[in-house]
């Protein structure tokens, strides 16, 4: 499944002035990040690294992973209703892992005081790459779905003109008119436009929970400016500023600045480093308020890593979404193989597979973010230490997905073209909004589902 660009590779002059004309239109596009001397600012802007050209993704492929994505939505909403199923799941999990801990302790805290919220909103992103098969064709498998925070459907939005107009340089006008139109960040706006209306308050606001030093607003802006064109206004703020200036009325009603805020759309909050003590009692704040949060925090941990092994257990499917085979099936599709790595006989197994052939693994921690899973040597490394403690309970083990390498030339700031071995991710964004009076429930609506197609290379 090789994306082969065969001599337009070779020819170092010409792919380093289709590099400088491929920037300055993702410039020109918007497809910009902060730098990382100025997070800050965006008064010196530079681009987000992209490939120069556009990577292949099957037809067939991409049409089973927008099928198939309602049935994420739906398993998503039924896994985070289901509080018996997060608490046995994550039980070894919350003794190991603290951040996973105070999740959930917030999550019983909520379920305790009772569940004010009457509007529910998922945004996630399911990331899946083509497994190479032994005959040589590939399978659509997924590496996991984001529940909280999932980005880059702004910068997405603006990438396919950036490929459609390298081809049409190279007067490839047929190859570029096979770029699909992608706009995430209208879908994902939708979704939010639902929620806030849904909520039932026309002066209401929609607060973006945003950390201070944001070098990817540009993804996040794109979003803002889709609902500001609906009439809809966002206002954005950092867990500090909640803590000091939201408050809740006797209806637990959320008011920020005395503004009513009717969505809290999470753009962060999803890694430990982001919390302080502080930080902590303003995400309880907002999650016993009446807003709609995308995510809530069930649905936040409906997202981890140990419930992502959980569900592929035998039955687990059948038992979340009862009657619904045909969805079941789709789903089980997508699935690699995942390991308990929980103390006992099946995590000990686990264990010696993986130390028998450490190719065939990924060791992953109950993070996201990036950048937190173990391969190889280091993988070997950490599995012998944690084999004889509990502390091996906060990761799981998963099969390493093999697709097929192949050349592209990646464009980054401060770096020259250069032409490297690349596999890519296929990422579709799934929106819903659901709806209930009591119990909770009621009504789940599609909103939109768009896809994101993007390397891993990527930030």
């Amino acid at each position: 499944m090789a994306t082969n660009w065969g001599s337009l590779l070779q020819n170092k002059q010409q792919l380093e002035e289709l590099a400088r004309q491929a920037v300055d239109r993702a410039l020109a596009e918007g497809v910009l990040l902060r730098t990382s001397q100025e997070p800050a600012s965006s008064e010196v802007v530079s681009y987000a690294p992209f490939t120069l050209f556009p990577s292949l993704v099957p037809s067939a492929l991409l049409e089973q992973a927008y099928a198939v994505q309602m049935d994420f939505n739906l398993l998503v909403d039924a896994v985070s209703q289901n509080a018996a199923f997060l608490e046995q799941t994550l039980s070894s999990t919350i003794k190991q892992d603290d951040f996973t801990a105070r999740l959930f302790d917030i999550h019983k805290q909520v379920l305790k005081e009772g569940i004010a919220q009457t509007v529910f909103l998922g945004l996630n992103r399911s990331d899946y790459m083509f497994q190479r098969s032994a005959d040589g064709s590939p399978a659509l498998k997924q590496i996991e779905i984001n529940t909280i925070s999932a980005s880059f459907g702004g910068l997405a939005s603006r990438t396919p003109a950036v490929h459609r107009h390298v081809l049409s340089v190279l007067s490839k006008t047929k190859e570029a008119g096979k770029i699909l139109s992608n706009n995430p960040s209208k879908g994902l706006a939708l979704g939010i436009a639902k929620a806030w209306e849904l909520y039932g308050s026309p002066n209401a606001l929609v607060l973006l929970i945003a950390q201070e030093k944001e070098r990817n607003i540009f993804d996040q802006r794109a979003i803002e400016n889709e609902l500001l064109a609906r009439n809809i206004h966002v206002i954005r703020r950092t867990f500090e500023d909640i803590s000091e200036k939201g408050s809740l009325d006797q209806d637990r009603r959320l008011f920020v600045d005395g503004q009513e805020i009717a969505v809290v759309y999470f753009r962060d909050g999803y890694m430990p480093r982001q919390y302080s003590l502080q930080n902590w009692e303003a995400r309880l704040l907002l999650e016993r308020s009446r807003a709609a949060k995308c995510p809530d925090i069930a649905t936040q941990l409906a997202g981890t890593k140990k419930v992502q092994q959980e569900l592929s257990r035998p039955g687990m499917l059948e038992m979340l979404l009862p009657g619904q085979p045909e969805a079941v099936a789709r789903l089980r599709a997508t699935f690699a193989g995942l390991y308990s790595l929980d103390v006992g006989e099946e995590g000990d197994q686990a264990i010696a597979e993986a130390l028998a052939a450490p190719s065939r693994f990924v060791l992953k921690p109950q993070r996201e973010g990036g950048g937190n899973n173990l391969y190889g040597e280091e993988m070997v490394q950490a599995l012998k230490q944690l084999k004889d403690s509990e502390e091996r309970a906060s990761y799981i083990l998963m099969e390493k997905i093999e697709p097929e390498p192949f050349e592209n030339c990646l464009l980054r700031p401060g770096s020259p073209a250069r032409v490297v071995q690349c596999i890519s991710e296929l990422g579709i964004f799934g929106v819903y909004v659901s709806e209930a009076k009591d119990p909770r429930p009621a009504h789940l609506t599609r909103v939109s589902d768009e896809a994101l197609m993007r390397s891993p290379l990527q930030p």
